[in-house]
């Protein structure tokens, strides 16, 4: 059997830890609700989503040279723009091997909060809870732009009733 190559969905020769700003979107695995649930277009956390919440208002505090601007932890997936800004000098926690990303990118900042979020979801007796493997990551180009995506997920959960990544609009 010949394995499948994965598709490159970064940008080649393109350095995730420059400075600037990203909008992330991370899924839950299978697309399962475990984050919450919207009611009349706002966003009910369950436990599992207030962990994801607080675990992401805590990445600034594991990466120094990181702000956070606007996001949204919706039933199956999380919305957020990350602000990566002069180099910090954070300690890579796990050892660098030819296939670990590069200390400070996008890459380690979101492996680092899906594993947080997993371990308090696990510690807690909720071991079915994962995250798909990869994500979605978008460089932000203009002010514009950003205007855009910040509007984009703070009416998220409005539009929730269309969203693709709602399991109803799946079928």
């Amino acid at each position: 059997m010949i394995a499948r190559q994965r598709k490159i969905i970064r940008l080649r020769d393109y350095d995730y830890a420059n400075p600037g700003e990203y909008f992330v979107t991370i899924c839950t695995y299978n697309r399962e609700c475990f984050l919450g649930d919207v009611r009349e277009g706002e966003v009910k956390l369950t436990f599992m989503g207030e962990i994801a919440q607080q675990c992401w208002l805590d990445i600034p505090k594991h990466f120094s040279n990181v702000e956070l601007d606007e996001y949204a932890i919706m039933p199956n997936h999380v919305h957020g723009i990350i602000i990566i800004k002069e180099s910090g000098r954070d300690v890579q926690l796990n050892v660098p091997t030819r296939l670990s990303p590069r200390k400070g990118t996008i890459s380690v900042i979101i492996r680092t909060y899906k594993a947080a979020v997993t371990t308090i979801c696990r510690r807690n007796g909720w071991n079915y809870f994962r995250w798909q493997t990869r994500f979605y990551d978008r460089i932000i180009r203009s002010d514009k732009e950003l205007e855009n995506i910040r509007d984009y997920i703070v009416n998220n959960p409005m539009r929730w009733c269309t969203d693709e990544e709602n399991p109803i609009n799946l079928r």
